[in-house]
């Protein structure tokens, strides 16, 4: 079995450790290295070519939405998961863009981090539920479509029908028991 090529890059030691102590009970997992930064994880990332890097965001020097963007120009085939403490929009959406494919929360339970790990190396992304309440929250707004785009769509369908009018949509819905017939009682 080839196993999945795991990156750390958290500027604490404690929390890379505890990292390291639970994915190497995984069969499939291999810690491959560690960072301490951005800069020395970009560094590994180019010279180890991970499959998954877990990030952090909150780090000196570069930060995690940074060393994304520079990670994935040197090794674009690694997935990045950020393991971050913030789920603040203004963490969360520049991190995405700079390339994560997931993002979690550092409460996620051991399970869940090898789910995401796995889930990432198959290119699958795996969000916290906070954070994809907040996508959700973010791309939930209302569609607008202008009236003129409305009118054309309308004409388009009464043509291909061969109906001229609504009221010959109307009759034609009734002869098709599109819509029931009320009847009086």
């Amino acid at each position: 079995m080839e196993k999945i090529t795991v990156l750390l890059i958290d500027d604490h030691r404690v929390v890379r450790q505890g990292l390291r102590d639970f994915l190497e009970l995984q069969a499939d997992i291999e810690i491959v290295g560690e960072a301490g930064s951005g800069a020395e994880g970009i560094e590994l990332a180019r010279e180890l070519l991970p499959d998954v890097v877990l990030m952090d965001l909150v780090m000196p020097g570069i930060d995690g939405v940074e060393t994304t963007r520079r990670l994935k120009a040197v090794s674009p085939s690694s997935q990045v998961i950020v393991l971050t403490s913030f789920a603040d929009d203004d963490k969360v959406f520049p991190a995405i863009k700079a390339g994560a494919i997931s993002y979690l929360l550092k409460d996620i339970s051991p399970e869940e981090l090898a789910h995401a790990i796995r889930a990432a190396c198959r290119g699958e992304a795996v969000l916290h539920p906070d954070v994809a309440a907040k996508l959700m929250q973010e791309f939930n707004t209302p569609l607008i479509v202008s009236e003129k785009t409305v009118k054309t769509h309308i004409s388009n369908i009464l043509s291909k029908l061969h109906l001229a009018d609504r009221t010959q949509v109307a009759i034609y819905a009734l002869r098709k028991r599109l819509v029931p017939i009320d009847q009086e009682e």
